[in-house]
Formats: C-alpha cells, sequence, structure tokens
C-alpha cells in the first residue's frame, strides 16, 4: 500500500459512496429517539481496527468485507440504534432493552448482500448512517488480487476536529496539503503488517471529514 494509493482511496470515496449507500440514503431520514448513541467519534481510535484488518487482508474478498462490517463497533452501535428506532414510541419494552448482537448481525448481513459490489477489483460495500450519529458513512473494501483490507469512515459535521486529532494520536507522519483538503497520515510498520491511517481535514475549519484506514500484510507477494 503506497502512499500514492491511500491518497487515490480518500478521492474515490470521496463523494456518493457507490450503489448500495445511495438506495440506503434514500430510505432513510433521521434517527428518532437516539438516546444512548455515542456522543462523539472520539472512543474510535483506528489502532484497535488493526487486529481486524489483518485479519480481513488474507480472506477472500467477500468474506472480507462481510467480517469487517459485523465486526466494527461503530456499524453495530449505529444499527443497534435504527433497531431501538423500528420498534415505535409505544414499545416501551423494545425501546428499554438494547438489540441483541444476533440481531445486529443479521442486520448487518442483510446490508452487505444487498450492497457489495465489485469495480476496478476491489470489493466494497458502503453504508450511509442517518443523523444524528458521530459518523455519517463507513465503506468496507478488499482488494481481489492483493493481502491488504481498508475501512473508511466519514464523521458528522462538527464532530471531530484536526486538534483533536493530535492530542490523541501524536503529530502526524506526514502533513499533506491539497487542492480542497489537508491530510494527516499515520503508519504502524511492524513485522507483520503496514497499518496506515490518513485523516482527511478542511483546511478552512479545521474539522476531520474523513478516515481511511488500510492495512496490508507483510507475507503477501508483491
Amino acid at each position: 500500500m503506497t502512499r500514492g494509493l491511500m491518497i487515490l482511496l480518500l478521492l474515490w470515496s470521496l463523494g456518493p459512496m457507490g450503489p448500495g449507500a445511495a438506495s440506503a440514503q434514500s430510505e432513510q431520514a433521521s434517527v428518532p429517539g437516539s438516546e444512548g448513541k455515542p456522543d462523539s467519534a472520539d472512543d474510535f481510535d483506528w489502532r484497535e481496527m488493526i487486529p481486524l484488518l489483518y485479519r480481513a487482508a488474507g480472506l477472500p474478498p467477500e468474506e472480507a468485507v462481510k467480517l469487517m462490517l459485523e465486526n466494527t463497533a461503530v456499524l453495530r452501535a449505529y444499527v443497534a440504534l435504527e433497531l431501538q428506532a423500528q420498534c415505535g414510541p409505544q414499545a416501551s419494552a423494545c425501546s428499554s432493552q438494547p438489540a441483541s448482537p444476533a440481531l445486529i448481525t443479521k442486520r448487518i448481513d442483510e446490508v452487505v448482500r444487498k450492497g457489495i459490489f465489485t469495480r476496478k477489483n476491489v470489493t466494497r460495500v458502503d453504508y450511509l448512517m442517518r443523523q444524528p450519529f458521530p459518523f455519517a458513512a463507513i465503506a468496507a473494501m478488499k482488494s481481489r488480487n492483493r493481502r491488504d483490507a481498508f475501512l473508511v469512515l466519514d464523521f458528522a459535521e462538527k464532530i471531530c476536529t484536526a486538534a483533536q486529532i493530535e492530542d490523541k494520536y501524536g503529530s502526524p507522519r506526514d502533513k499533506s496539503i491539497f487542492q480542497w483538503f489537508s491530510m494527516f497520515e499515520y503508519r504502524i510498520d511492524a513485522k507483520t503488517y503496514v497499518a496506515r491511517a490518513a485523516f482527511t481535514i478542511d483546511p478552512v475549519s479545521g474539522e476531520a471529514q474523513r478516515i481511511a484506514i488500510s492495512l496490508k500484510r507483510k507475507d503477501a507477494p508483491e
């Protein structure tokens, strides 16, 4: 995974995130009754995604995408809120108890089944999230001919800033400025993998727009 390919990944995903995401958005309005939702994106730590992406990088594309989405805490939290909201305001017994892990997984599997597609040798699923929620979209991707995996999350507006990112992760390995955004890049070069996280930042407001996480296994042939 080269730095140039990481930048391409960020640019490729900007805008509508694919046919699956578009159809999901058309069915959604705002999340009713969002009690219990995460209050900020600060609980998310990209480094905690490394074991999951390492496993996914060694799987066939369809299995890898499913694994990532089924086990990403952000999406599981969002789906739990959706299931809770669908109970309706009169269903007090339902709204007072969290959705079961099995039901959450089943709903995510439906998202994968309906939204999975392949383009330019990359298999992916995109999903847009109703607001209010700390994240606005998620995309999981797996190359069909490389042992690497990608996860992209769009931040909701006014939820995370460049200053907060540096407070949490320290100074980036690289800072770059492009025409429409700035990029903070972090990298972990371990014995068996290379993991990268790239944040896109609005250069005017300082708000974080997106994080793209990639992992490439070193046992992969070049």
